[in-house]
């Protein structure tokens, strides 16, 4: 077993506190990462706050992990001691219904494993998750991460960042198609620059006129106030 220090809810209602337990020792497809940098999703204050109900206590949030390897098990392949890696929201899944045999784990038929408050599979052990030193996960649920980024700001992009590249990706979108990214948040910027970034003319639709200048500063081409019923029905069937 590892001791690892961490930052836990103990409750519902209480703030984070410091929490030691033991991550189980590093298995043979295992890799064992200090934990470097953690973003904060508004998931983790969610759950902290069992504010979507099933929340498991002491729970130590935390599934944007980046971190550098310290040891790799014995069949590990993908990892060396000093690789720079990161964890995003699942560490397991079943492995072999059809959706983890076409490496789309997130629709596991038997559903994924968490990287915090979740059932280990064994369904007795509670995942526990980055807000911690270290980390001991499966090389298979585990990313590289390249050694030219900025670690901190690699770190949200293990869960916003792939929330908004993904659909991106699997639409599709390129130089010369019109996007619309509805609201400019912690998600709604980065499908703004992703967008950009593959080329496509992008307009931010928003609430709040006073981001206008933050989505043409990200890249956005239009702002348009969703209350504004003129500028709306100026850009139907516009995307």
């Amino acid at each position: 077993m590892l001791p690892t220090k961490s930052f836990a809810a103990l409750s519902a209602t209480t703030p984070l506190e410091a929490y030691s337990f033991n991550r189980r020792a590093v298995g043979a497809k295992d890799v064992q990462i200090e934990i470097l940098y953690c973003g904060v999703c508004h998931s983790d204050l969610h759950q902290a706050k069992d504010e979507w109900g099933g929340s498991m206590y002491p729970m130590v949030p935390g599934h944007e992990i980046v971190g550098k390897v310290i040891s790799v098990g014995s069949d590990v392949t993908k990892f060396k001691a000093g690789d720079l890696a990161g964890v995003g929201v699942m560490v397991d899944s079943c492995r072999h219904c059809a959706s983890c045999k076409q490496d789309l784990e997130n629709y596991c038929e038997e559903g994924m494993t968490g990287t915090y408050n979740s059932k280990e599979r064994d369904g007795v052990a509670i995942t526990m998750g980055g807000y911690a030193n270290q980390i001991v996960v499966d090389e298979h649920y585990t990313v590289h991460i390249s050694e030219k980024l900025d670690l901190a700001a690699v770190a949200p992009l293990l869960c916003a960042g792939i929330t908004t590249y993904s659909p991106l990706v699997f639409a599709g979108v390129k130089k010369g198609m019109k996007v619309a990214v509805v609201g400019l948040g912690g998600l709604g910027h980065m499908g703004v620059k992703f967008a950009v970034s593959f080329g496509a003319e992008v307009s931010v639709i928003s609430t709040s006129p006073n981001k206008e200048a933050d989505a043409k500063k990200l890249g956005a081409t239009h702002f348009i106030v969703s209350t504004n019923e003129t500028e709306m029905k100026k850009y139907q069937n516009y995307f």
